[in-house]
């Protein structure tokens, strides 16, 4: 089933299955169209469990010129030792970049100089602008680390310094990543929502139960920082992926 929000596509699926599966056609289509016309691309990846099944079905399209496409991720907790499996770029080696032959791949350091790390980040970025964005919704409507408290639509950089607020950090422990709130770090590097929004082409891939009260404020809320996610609303080019348990509280 699909319907539009503003510019926002919806695609609800009956099982997570369904869904990946669908959303990877989508995206490795878009990915050959993309390559058609350029040299290479340039691709941005959420890390969280609500993306592994996207990533496993994905990296079956071996059939892709993976050497054409640089790869950045979009965040980084702050201050996690270098071999910590929380560490985002530790998950989406293990899920993706390793399983790949990507042209290149451009990790976020959160254990460098955040001043350093940030403008290091946005340099590449800006010399490799952003194709293709996969990316999910968190519990309190973030994406990427832009917490409802630290989100803006109109911020002036890319890449920037976050304090985590306690329903994210509860999320990791909820998404069993970490044991204890206490131990989640309390601060991260994210990439901006003007960042994110910069790219051509924006795949959100959303399942659970557990996301459907910001699903719902993503979708029937105001476009406003209080949901983060409802900034996907004001984008063209970008789909929304939903199963069952995710979109339960749409009427549709």
């Amino acid at each position: 089933m699909n319907l539009k929000k503003d510019k926002l596509t919806v695609k609800i699926y009956t099982t997570t299955k369904e869904m990946s599966v669908d959303a990877a056609k989508d995206v490795s289509n878009q990915i050959k169209e993309l390559l058609a016309k350029n040299e290479y691309i340039n691709m941005i990846f959420a890390a969280a469990p609500s993306q592994s099944d996207f990533l496993k079905e994905l990296v079956k399209y071996k059939e892709i010129d993976w050497g054409r496409i640089n790869a950045f991720h979009l965040d980084e907790y702050i201050n996690l030792s270098e071999d910590a499996p929380q560490r985002f770029g530790n998950f989406l080696r293990k899920e993706i970049f390793e399983l790949l032959p990507f042209r290149k791949v451009y990790y976020l350091d959160g254990n460098k100089p955040t001043d350093e790390e940030c403008k290091r980040y946005t340099d590449l970025l800006t010399e490799f602008p952003p194709h293709i964005v996969c990316l999910g919704i968190g519990e309190n409507g973030h994406i990427a680390f832009n917490d409802p408290h630290v989100a803006n639509f109109n911020d002036t950089e890319m890449v920037k310094v976050v304090v985590l607020d306690e329903m994210c950090r509860q999320q990791q422990v909820n998404d069993k990543c970490f044991g204890k709130i206490e131990d989640v770090p309390k601060e991260a590097l994210t990439l901006t929502i003007p960042a994110l929004l910069l790219a051509q082409y924006l795949f959100c891939i959303v399942p659970f139960k557990t996301k459907a009260q910001a699903v719902n404020n993503t979708i029937n809320g105001e476009i406003s920082e209080a949901c983060p996610a409802s900034a996907l609303r004001m984008k063209d080019n970008t789909i929304l992926y939903l199963d069952k348990d995710s979109s339960s509280l749409l009427n549709v």
